[in-house]
């Protein structure tokens, strides 16, 4: 009958209750309410975001003061919370195991018998974890400031207390990372062993294109301006000498929306005109003073420079594009964004762009190109991989570039240089630099592949 206290579980319980030490029951509680304290804290301060430190840092309130002077030493601070941590679940575990000795001597059970030991393990666990982690955790990652404000003067304290074994765990922690550092652990993959994961992901499951783009992404970060610039030989440029009539047939002979202007030489740049700054002006006559409207701010960059960084640089400026400049501040190129953007994505042609292949040929898959074509549209161009050539190509970046590097001399018209499964002849040469290169794939398989592509590509829309 239910309340009936001749139940035989009723008695057992009320033994139970009879016999459970209740000043250690309340001293478990109380810690179980400080571990979740101390749990808290751990996610309070270490998850503040960056505009919290500087409300903290620059606000008038002392206690966000105190709050980013605990943050200026994250590994005492860490150190402390987990000291304090393990300390308060030790002890919660070690009076609960009391209290279960007490109750298991009051109804005849071994103290170390299997109910004993399991029922306290589940118990205990189930306590630390949701009053001491979950609970805490949850409410102070959506109240992270608040809490941190109510426990700083707390950590203060207790930082004080702690802190001989704090500085020995942090010591110690230190003198591992080093240690680690110093052995050879060679985690770096390089651009190569990425390309060939991507491939390998991507093998089934997407198109040439996508894939291409994939393997862009991971070479992205590793290219420097002057792989992709425009150099210096081909940059278009503005002489500040020429009237209005000159500059305007320049500009509807070339299609270019932004010009570097110069004073002399290509060396003294003096501004970048805008093509839409023009607009207002196109029925003044020749005698227009067209050079007010040059805008002064050129922005250079080395040679060395990342072509990542160039990119967030020109999101910042809000530009799109920059004069490369060698050790001796001398001009050796331009780039733009576009430039950055192909590297993604691949060729962007415009009506404008003239062609890379002048002669593609498809009975043998070659092709007819100009010397000064980059190494890296190249590559994509024919599925090379990034890292073909880089045994061989030295400083060059050109398929001219590369031919020089290779002989060491400057070859005469109909030189044939073989290069791994690769045929290159000599087809236009002048005194100071190849024009002209005659490409030839000696691989089959790929100049199967090749003709494929170009065969698809023939037949796009």
């Amino acid at each position: 009958m239910e309340g009936d206290l001749s139940h035989p579980v009723m008695p057992l319980l009320t033994l139970i209750l009879q016999d459970i030490p209740w000043g250690a029951a309340l001293i478990v509680v109380l810690l179980l309410i400080l571990s979740g304290i101390i749990s808290g804290s751990e996610v309070a301060f270490f998850s503040l975001s960056a505009d919290q430190i500087k409300e903290c840092r620059e606000g008038e309130d002392s206690v966000g003061k105190k709050v980013f002077q605990l943050l200026q030493i994250p590994q005492i601070l860490l150190a402390t919370i987990l000291i304090c941590n393990n300390f308060v679940n030790v002890a919660i575990v070690m009076i609960s195991t009391f209290i279960a000795w007490t109750i298991a001597d009051s109804i005849g059970i071994a103290r170390d018998g299997a109910e004993v030991f399991i029922t306290l393990t589940f118990v205990v666990t189930a306590l630390v974890v949701f009053i001491g982690e979950i609970v805490p955790k949850i409410y102070a990652t959506k109240n992270s400031l608040n809490f941190a404000k109510s426990m700083v003067t707390f950590w203060q304290v207790a930082i004080k207390i702690f802190k001989p074994f704090a500085l020995l765990l942090t010591s110690m922690g230190n003198t591992m990372e080093r240690a680690l550092a110093n052995r050879n652990y060679n985690l770096e993959v390089s651009v190569n062993e990425f390309d060939q994961a991507v491939s390998l992901a991507t093998q089934h499951q997407v198109d040439d294109k996508a894939s291409e783009m994939l393997k862009g992404i991971v070479r992205f970060g590793s290219k420097t301006v002057k792989q992709i610039m425009v150099s210096r030989t081909d940059m278009d440029a503005l002489d500040i000498e020429i009237d209005f009539h000159e500059l305007m047939d320049h500009i509807n002979k070339n299609s270019f929306s932004r010009l570097p202007v110069y004073d002399d030489t290509i060396d003294s740049l003096v501004g970048i005109i805008y093509i839409k700054d023009l607009l207002p002006y196109l029925d003044k006559n020749e005698h227009f003073e067209w050079k007010r409207i040059i805008r002064k701010d050129i922005y250079y960059v080395p040679e060395s420079k990342k072509i990542d960084e160039l990119l967030r640089d020109f999101q910042e400026r809000r530009v799109h594009m920059a004069i490369i400049v060698d050790e001796y501040g001398g001009t050796t190129g331009l780039v733009t964004l576009e430039d950055i953007i192909e590297e993604i994505v691949g060729e962007i042609n415009d009506e404008f762009d003239g062609d890379l292949v002048q002669d593609y040929i498809s009975t043998d898959a070659s092709f007819n190109l100009d010397g000064k074509t980059s190494l890296i549209d190249f590559e994509r161009l024919v599925m090379l991989p990034a890292d073909y050539f880089d045994k061989v190509k030295g400083e060059s970046d050109s398929i001219g570039g590369l031919i020089l590097e290779l002989l060491q001399e400057m070859p005469k018209t109909g030189k044939k240089i073989d290069y791994k499964d690769i045929t290159f002849t000599i087809r236009a040469v002048d005194k100071k630099r190849i024009k002209t290169v005659h490409v030839k794939f000696n691989d089959e398989e790929h100049v199967r592949r090749l003709q494929a592509e170009f065969e698809e590509d023939e037949t796009q829309p």
